[in-house]
């Protein structure tokens, strides 16, 4: 009978076999590997990612990363290639080719291919010594042990250092070209990272909700604005200025003071001078404000005009912390 305490001996003993396998690349690290970053990095083209079976959809996600790190990418099934796809291929493109054992078919077919298209070939292989590992301009060895598989078998160990290895090339080439965060948000304008790095106040303004009343507005009228634009707030503007804000929360507060509130209106309970941003200010500008004062609307002003306000809900819901 397979226990609780069998399953998690088994995956404690598969992470510690990889993080093994892992650590013992940094033996391969040579010349052959900087050579081949400093290829990529002063190439003119593209840099093309082939590999075949498990290793081809590595050399996806080797591709996926490069992609976003600021190095255009492409990837090229090695068995696709020898059947059209290998038009993809322009003379300025970075080649890396992806195999465990260096020897497949498909490997021996599309190497003198690419070396006849004269692009420098890039070696990722467990065997530096296969067709592959010799063939290439620059080898880089991702020599595994054993795989994690009790059989010996399935790619376990050997994948996983052959996406490090492309993750450490990834890493290697966003240095030299100063990759910077802002950098990312530019290929990730949806991620979590690029909104908020890029994300503008007037991007998340709803001018059909635009909550306003004048100082004479009777606290029905200005209940009737804040229920109606559900945005909690409404700003108070006098000859086109703000001049203060009313929350559902000073509304709660005035009732709990007072037994009416016949002949009250809006300037007997507005806060003046109540914080506000303008439109063309980062959104992470405006989550700023609202955590350091525990607010959770923003009057958005821009030269004295009123634009609308911006709530704290409304900006965690794009998920920007």
């Amino acid at each position: 009978m397979i226990t609780k305490e069998n399953i998690i001996d088994s995956a404690k003993k598969t992470l510690l076999s990889e993080s093994q396998s892992i650590a013992k690349l940094t033996d391969y690290i040579d010349n052959s590997f900087a050579e081949a970053v400093q290829i990529i990095y002063n190439s003119k083209g593209r840099l093309i990612v082939t590999g075949i079976g498990k290793s081809a959809i590595i050399a996806q996600k080797i591709v996926a990363t490069l992609n976003s790190t600021g190095t255009p990418s492409l990837f090229l099934h090695a068995s696709e290639a020898i059947h059209g796809d290998l038009g993809m291929v322009q003379d300025d493109d970075a080649v890396i080719c992806i195999s465990k054992s260096g020897n497949s078919p498909e490997i021996k077919v599309l190497v003198p291919l690419l070396k006849r298209f004269g692009n420098k070939l890039i070696a990722i292989t467990g065997n530096t010594t296969s067709y592959l590992g010799k063939e290439a301009d620059y080898t880089l060895n991702t020599y595994v042990e054993s795989e994690a598989c009790p059989n010996n078998l399935a790619p376990t160990n050997s994948t996983t250092a052959q996406l490090v290895m492309g993750d450490a090339i990834a890493v290697c080439l966003m240095e030299m070209r100063n990759f910077t965060a802002e950098d990312f948000a530019k290929y990730h304008p949806g991620g979590a990272l690029g909104k908020k790095l890029l994300l503008r106040v007037k991007d998340m303004l709803d001018n059909t909700h635009k909550p306003m009343v004048t100082p004479e507005s009777s606290i029905k009228n200005v209940i009737v604005e804040i229920s109606e634009k559900r945005l909690g707030v409404t700003a108070v503007l006098e000859n086109n200025k703000v001049i203060g804000i009313i929350t559902d929360g000073d509304i709660r507060r005035m009732l709990n003071k007072t037994e009416t509130i016949t002949g009250l209106t809006a300037k007997d309970i507005m806060t003046i001078n109540p914080k506000t941003i303008k439109s063309t200010d980062m959104v992470s500008d405006a989550l700023n404000i609202l955590e350091d004062f525990s607010i959770t609307q923003l009057v958005v002003v821009d030269n004295g005009e009123y634009k609308g306000v911006i709530h704290l809900h409304d900006i965690l819901k794009e998920g920007i912390v």
